[in-house]
């Protein structure tokens, strides 16, 4: 990133890496590097002597220590920080789901604040909750048995909040997508508009809700 090319780092210790949502803050006693992955960002680590794979035009930063390398490929947004202005970059953002502070009762207690809102809508709101994408949200409520349009007063918010945090921590350490356990069908609804559902057969449907394509069973989501 070119406003950081004389940046340097040497020396320091990273002693602290903590998401918030598609941001990553990787914490030094006296300065903070904070990335925004959006929709295709991505960090790899790579052992010394390791091949870096990936397209090298798409690198956008290097960090180094003796035993690896720590490779940003299409980081959007990179800022060298004082810990203290964090919150001016993530202050805003709910608990996050992969977080050490997760918290699900400030999440269920931020749904609440707009009870006549679509539940689907109520997930993505970053600041209610944040680290659920387009991807888990449809898979989210049909685990829960939910319709995506169910205002959030009549949804069951504990009960969603939980599955919320089962599914994205058991899809923290892996590269594909599961919700099913399933290896064949990996998803229970997302991408399978006109297809069976995988629980009662019908087919599953798709619409826009918000700008953003929702997919849902219409039996097992009343």
């Amino acid at each position: 990133m070119p406003r950081h090319a004389t940046a340097d780092l040497t020396g320091r210790k990273i002693v602290e890496v903590v998401p918030r949502g598609k941001h990553l803050l990787m914490r030094m006693p006296d300065l903070t590097l904070h990335s925004h992955l959006l929709m295709d960002g991505s960090w790899r680590i790579f052992r010394s002597g390791e091949r870096w794979r990936g397209p090298g035009h798409q690198i956008r930063a290097i960090l180094e220590v003796p035993a690896a390398s720590v490779v940003g490929y299409r980081i959007h947004d990179l800022r060298l920080v004082r810990p203290a202005d964090e919150r001016l970059i993530v202050g805003h953002l709910g608990p996050d789901l992969l977080g050490p502070d997760w918290d699900a009762e400030l999440a269920v207690h931020n749904l609440w604040r707009e009870p006549s809102r679509p539940i689907a809508e109520a997930l993505l709101e970053q600041r209610n909750l944040a680290g659920i994408g387009n991807v888990f949200k449809s898979e989210i409520l049909f685990v829960s048995r939910t319709s995506p349009w169910a205002p959030v007063q009549l949804s069951d918010l504990p009960q969603i909040v939980e599955n919320s945090s089962k599914l994205l921590l058991a899809n923290r350490e892996t590269r594909v997508r599961n919700t099913t356990g399933s290896l064949r069908d990996p998803v229970w609804v997302y991408g399978r508009a006109g297809r069976p559902c995988l629980r009662c057969g019908t087919p599953i449907r798709s619409a826009e809700l918000a700008g953003r394509v929702t997919y849902w069973c219409p039996e097992c989501q009343r």
